[in-house]
């Protein structure tokens, strides 16, 4: 017996949205389906297989210590569950415990966004009271200094496509505030591709997403000082066991991480090649104008930017797309602008084609 589309009664789905939760986030290759299916059949000592694991990704990426999670959203709970708890283990089992009052974690205003969930609920969610430093539209290093108090447990830093990013300080400037103050900085950043950076950067902890620009299972992946991954282990005994991760998964991102440091992400400059002939084709579509446009977090990604004029607006266009099968899901961040953006990192040529013709047929 397979699984297949029909079977299950499900919409097949072109992904011009980007790496993506709600569209199960990315592929993975044959050697990380391999790696899982190595881990579905063989049993394993899971606190081994956590150190072990955690300890050969650590090794590649040159930091003390490292732990697989279920996810980076689980990773900022945990990793805020970690510092206030500091490896104490009645706090691992009464994680919301009146006992401890150094709870408060300062997040920049302008990182404290939805990113699917509010920053906030997992902040929460590890125990901790988000207290926000600077405003919508800035935050400095004295912004985020002045919000220290004796009940700080730890500074936390976004790094995302949906943060603000003007006027913001760098990561740089918040491990140096939190050097100076001796607070632990956790820095989320989900969907980079940068594995090296960050920690270089003086975070104590990263976390990352495992299925976004690595590639891999549902994962999510948390690096950093070894005595604070010490802490994050602890937490299975307390909250992470509700986000646990099974054996298949943590070996499958583990192979991911390999491959992702042997062969990368693609450049922007293959993204701005395979995007010329969308653009091209778009621009000749009445009420259509499109151009190539980067990240706005600035990193080396390129997406195909689409302005819809004319009698329908960008909001109708992509209630269009989403309608047939296969359904066309985009990036609809700046709708209400009019525009509708296109990331082509998992779509191939014949899919691109595909686009192009329902934008014809939409407009037309």
């Amino acid at each position: 017996m397979t699984i297949d589309f029909e079977k299950l009664g499900l919409k097949k789905v072109i992904n011009a949205s980007g790496r993506m939760t709600i569209l199960g986030v990315s592929k993975v290759s044959e050697s990380v389906l391999a790696a899982q299916r190595f881990g579905g059949e063989h049993f394993f000592e899971m606190a081994d297989l956590s150190e072990k694991t955690g300890a050969y990704i650590a090794k590649l990426l040159k930091v003390e210590d490292a732990q697989i999670v279920s996810s980076a959203s689980a990773g900022i709970a945990q990793s805020v569950a970690a510092v206030i708890g500091q490896g104490d283990v009645y706090h691992a089992y009464h994680p919301y415990t009146e006992r401890i009052t150094k709870r408060e974690i300062i997040l920049p205003k302008g990182h404290n966004v939805d990113y699917g969930t509010p920053v906030e609920v997992m902040v929460e969610q590890g125990g901790g009271r988000v207290v926000e430093a600077g405003y919508a539209n800035m935050c400095s290093a004295e912004h985020l200094e002045m919000m220290i108090t004796e009940n700080t447990a730890a500074i936390l830093y976004i790094k995302s496509h949906h943060t603000v990013q003007k006027s913001m300080l760098s990561v740089e400037d918040a491990a140096a505030v939190a050097k100076r103050n001796q607070l632990p900085l956790i820095v989320d950043v989900a969907a980079e591709e940068d594995l090296f950076f960050y920690s270089k950067a003086g975070a104590d902890l990263v976390i990352y997403s495992g299925a976004k620009a690595i590639e891999g299972p549902s994962a999510g992946l948390v690096i950093g000082k070894q005595d604070k991954i010490e802490w994050i282990r602890l937490q299975g005994k307390g909250i992470g066991r509700a986000m646990k991760i099974g054996k298949d998964n943590i070996l499958g991102f583990t192979q991911a991480i390999e491959d992702y440091l042997k062969k990368g992400s693609e450049s922007g400059d293959s993204m701005k090649a395979r995007l010329a002939p969308l653009i091209e084709s778009v621009n000749q579509i009445k009420d259509l104008s499109a151009k190539i446009v980067q990240d706005g977090a600035g990193r080396d990604i390129y997406r195909g930017s689409v302005q819809v004029s004319g009698s329908r607006t960008a909001k109708e266009v992509i209630a269009e797309l989403k309608k047939e099968s296969p359904a066309v899901y985009t990036r609809e961040y700046q709708a209400n602008n009019g525009i509708i953006e296109f990331d082509i990192r998992s779509v191939n040529e014949q899919e691109m084609a595909m686009i192009t013709k329902r934008l014809r047929d939409i407009m037309e």
